[in-house]
């Protein structure tokens, strides 16, 4: 038998190999326990899909409890924020849904937080921040100093407020200010709404600033003072599940430009802000 004809017969071997132990794996996986599943939010909230794909497959499969939600994030992009905050409120209309704080679960992470039944942190977990932010960086002075002069060619008023190259007029502030609070209003009221506090109560906690974990449960952000594993261990007690629970992860593709991007805004958002706070406020967009 040839070099290559062996290098293959291997190869396919190997090959024979794992599918036959995810296969076995799958089956005898199944008998251990009943599952829940464990949905992880890591980093800056820059686009929902894939954790919105993990929750619609966790509500899909019968044979999934109940789900645990892992945020560790300072929160990020309103849009994706809401619309994870959605796909788990249709969630926990079918299953339970709790919810696991680790470090940081912050302005959009707690958005999302804010959907489950319960919520876990641990004492030193930073969290809240329900509020809404929108930076802008104004070169107009630089640009004269180095004797550069952008042109600009709009149709309509606004089509240009917020560019760097040149000052914010009074009337667009109070433009986008309109803006920031509409999104504020509907953070405090979906935070209301998952909290089942009035309104009221929940704007008097969302003037923006951040909480600890001891502090939040105090306000009654926070339900449970817990690691991830004190939230898998009272889920199971809830489900009445007997024997140890199979704890399902979703499955997402590795994307290295996503993890990438995500790693080096994080990295600028530390440097030039030395609140946990502040860690979302990267650029000239509305952020939670």
């Amino acid at each position: 038998m040839t070099r290559i004809k062996k290098a293959f017969l291997v190869i396919f071997i190997l090959i024979a190999v794992i599918f036959v132990v995810s296969f076995l794996t799958g089956i005898f996986g199944r008998g251990l326990g009943d599952k829940i599943g464990v949905v992880e939010i890591e980093g800056v909230i820059t686009d929902g899909k894939d954790t919105m794909e993990d929750i619609v497959k966790f509500k899909e499969d019968d044979g999934i409890k109940g789900v645990i939600v892992r945020i560790n994030s300072p929160g990020g992009s309103v849009g994706p924020s809401q619309e994870i905050y959605r796909e788990l409120k249709k969630l926990s209309v079918k299953k339970k849904v709790y919810i696991s704080a680790s470090s940081v679960c912050a302005s959009g992470g707690y958005y999302i937080a804010s959907a489950g039944e319960k919520i876990f942190a641990n004492p030193s977990t930073i969290t809240g921040s329900i509020g809404v932010i929108m930076e802008q960086v104004v070169a107009e002075d630089l640009m004269k100093k180095i004797g550069i002069q952008p042109n600009t060619i709009k149709a309509g008023q606004f089509k240009d407020v917020g560019s760097p190259f040149r000052k914010m007029k009074d009337d667009e502030r109070a433009y986008f200010q309109q803006i920031l609070d509409s999104i504020h209003e509907q953070f405090i009221k979906d935070v209301a709404e998952g909290r089942k506090m009035s309104v009221e109560q929940a704007k008097k906690l969302s003037d923006g600033r951040v909480y600890t974990g001891s502090q939040a449960k105090e306000l009654g952000l926070v339900d449970s003072i817990g690691t991830f594993y004190d939230t898998v261990d009272d889920m199971k007690k809830t489900l009445g599940i007997k024997g140890k629970p199979v704890l399902v992860h979703g499955k997402r593709p590795f994307s290295f430009l996503k993890w990438l991007i995500s790693s080096v805004t994080e990295t600028i958002i530390r440097y030039y802000n030395s609140a946990p706070a502040r860690y979302y406020n990267y650029k000239f967009m509305p952020n939670l």
